[in-house]
């Protein structure tokens, strides 16, 4: 049992301390043994699905982690993602997620999540992979974050998007037409040129 006990404890660390229930099992791990080092103390359960070890800070954005642990097919997006490049003064009340028009959206109860549906093009277009703590999350890039900022402005706030825009184009140095071309795909060039020619 010490022996298995181990390998768990391996496992957890190898995955950034935290992991998903259906991830240890997939591992081959049995949930007794996993439940025997609930008992012990040595793992808690964050929310219902998810575990990390005990005493283990997840590190930075451990939000953005455990939201994105419960949601796999969803990507960071908007306030949640400009934070994330300190990109805005803004600090985000609800992980914010993008999801396709079908795609199920997770009842998540820890952290808040608010979930924006993205048309397929769009969804698909600047998605990154970023490693986090040892943990793998699917975040859009600055460009594309700035030119989804602007479809949804209604929804965050014009000042928060001409403001997103000046920051990656002066301090993250952001090329213009990176943020043209998702603009394009996004539909709001027409909004956003207009305002990159009086940054240039």
């Amino acid at each position: 049992m010490q022996n298995k006990t181990q390998k768990i404890i391996s496992y957890f660390k190898s995955h950034g301390r935290v992991v998903r229930f259906s991830s240890i099992l997939k591992a081959g791990f049995h949930p007794d043994s996993l439940h025997t080092l609930e008992e012990e103390g040595k793992v808690e359960k964050v929310v219902r699905g998810i575990y990390k070890l005990t005493n283990q800070d997840i590190g930075s954005y451990p939000d953005i982690i455990i939201a994105s642990l419960q949601a796999p097919k969803g990507v960071i997006c908007l306030l949640s993602a400009l934070a994330f490049y300190e990109a805005t003064n803004e600090i985000p009340r609800y992980v914010n997620m993008a999801i396709t028009p079908r795609a199920h959206a997770n009842r998540i109860k820890y952290p808040p999540v608010k979930f924006y549906r993205f048309a397929s093009k769009t969804w698909k277009s600047g998605i990154e992979e970023r490693k986090i703590s040892g943990y793998k999350i699917k975040i859009y890039s600055l460009a594309k974050t700035i030119a989804d900022c602007f479809k949804f402005r209604n929804k965050i706030g014009m000042d928060v998007a001409r403001e997103a825009l000046k920051t990656a184009v002066t301090e993250k140095n952001i090329k213009p037409k990176e943020i043209m071309q998702y603009a394009k795909i996004c539909r709001v060039d027409k909004i956003i040129k207009p305002i990159l020619e009086t940054l240039l």
